[in-house]
């Protein structure tokens, strides 16, 4: 059965990066389809923005791709209160939470960070899996 990824926002931001280690990684990730959700859209508009300095025009066009290269998760309510149990029983930062929580309400199985502990396993459902680890 093929992994149903969920990609954090380094690693797209790794992606989007100059040619290097990291980039040769991260980018062939988006071939399957991944997931993000409206959160990874909205911290990776606010990277290119601040740390790539890209224009808006770039950053809206930039956003269209990931768009349409992803299934991109909705962040509703419920998420954010499983994200609220999630930080209590791990001790993840909120931000982190909410995106365990997404790529759970998702039925992911895999999410690529360099965030979290690679091959923790969360809620017995998702495996943390660190691309950039030897």
């Amino acid at each position: 059965m093929p992994v149903k990824a969920f990609i954090d926002t380094n690693v797209v931001i790794y992606a989007l990066g100059p040619n290097s280690t990291k980039a040769s990684i991260a980018a062939p990730l988006f071939t399957t389809h991944p997931t993000i959700s409206t959160q990874v859209l909205s911290e990776t508009a606010n990277e290119a923005s601040k740390k790539l300095a890209l224009p808006a025009p770039e950053i809206r066009k930039l956003l269209t791709t990931l768009e349409s290269m992803c299934r991109v998760e909705i962040v509703i309510p419920a998420t954010m209160h499983l994200a609220l149990e999630i930080a209590e029983r791990y001790g993840f930062s909120w931000y982190d939470s909410l995106i365990v929580a997404t790529a759970i309400d998702a039925g992911c199985d895999t999410l690529y960070t360099e965030d979290l502990q690679h091959g923790q396993v969360i809620e017995g459902k998702l495996t943390v899996t660190n691309p950039f680890s030897a």
